[in-house]
């Protein structure tokens, strides 16, 4: 097999890795892997804001607003009142949304970045050299997208 081929075989081995870990999510707990990150990330600053998810997410309060609709639709989260800032509403999670987190498979995004940390500081440019140049040689390079791994847009629906 060539490198061009070899290439391509492993940029679709991840792609599949990537939706088959988002069906698992979607099958166990009925959500995206970018939403089940949302709540996960809302779990753990009780404090959290629209604005604040956006900004830890890497994207805009508009998308992060989506998602929460959606989550707040599902009964995994509230939005109350700051007491600090009535102008603010924190986002807090519901024993339903606590339950889907319990329920959900392990991120593959945590293995990868558990893995990804304990290589040496070459080995870590050299990938992202490598995934860089990938998306470059896609015209990737420019699409907005979130340090998340996952298929599809970021606030979309659940594929049957």
């Amino acid at each position: 097999m060539n490198r061009t081929n070899a290439t391509l075989t492993a940029l679709r081995r991840i792609l599949k890795a990537t939706e088959q870990h988002g069906r698992e999510v979607a099958k166990s707990v009925g959500l995206t892997a970018v939403q089940l990150r949302v709540l996960k990330l809302a779990h753990e600053n009780s404090e959290s804001t629209a604005k604040f998810l956006a900004c830890r997410l890497q994207v805009s309060q508009a998308t992060v607003t989506t998602l929460l609709d959606k989550l707040s639709a599902q009964g995994m989260i509230e939005r109350r009142v700051s007491v600090c800032d009535r102008r603010q509403k924190n986002i807090l999670v519901t024993p339903t949304g606590i339950t889907a987190l319990k329920r959900a498979p392990d991120p593959m995004q945590r293995e990868f970045t558990q893995r990804f940390e304990q290589l040496n500081d070459w080995e870590q440019a050299m990938l992202l050299a490598a995934a860089e140049r990938i998306a470059n040689l896609l015209n990737a390079d420019e699409l907005d997208a979130a340090p998340i791994l996952a298929t599809g847009e970021i606030d979309g629906e659940l594929e049957d």
